[in-house]
């Protein structure tokens, strides 16, 4: 059984950063891109951040040079280092494993985060 656990979230003022990390578990995780999502009240959801099996990370404009994504292979953890956090960053982030070659595709639960003064 394959499961995404996200944890970090919180509270924190504008200006300030958290660190967002996920375990996976009941998969082979390396074979895995690892992203990012969120989902702020109202709106769609936004892919954040993408950690590829092979190497390598994107971003979406709304986060770069703020966010960094890291995958740690051995311990099957991806995490989301955030910094100089905004009000517009507020939201509900999930963590989402995907495998191309099987189109098989988790999710966590989600871990909110709030960025209010």
């Amino acid at each position: 059984q394959v499961q995404l656990v996200e944890s970090g979230g919180g509270l924190v003022q504008p200006g300030g950063s958290l660190r967002l990390s996920c375990a996976a578990s009941g998969l082979i995780f390396n074979y895995y891109t690892m992203r990012w999502y969120r989902q702020a009240p109202g709106k769609g959801r936004e892919l954040v951040a993408t950690s590829y099996s092979g190497g390598g990370a994107t971003y979406a404009d709304s986060v770069k040079d703020r966010f960094t994504i890291s995958r740690d292979n051995a311990k099957n953890t991806v995490s989301l280092q955030m910094n100089s956090l905004k009000f517009e960053d507020t939201a509900v982030y999930s963590c989402n494993a995907y495998r191309a070659s099987s189109g098989w595709n988790y999710w966590g639960q989600g871990t909110q985060v709030t960025v209010s003064s």
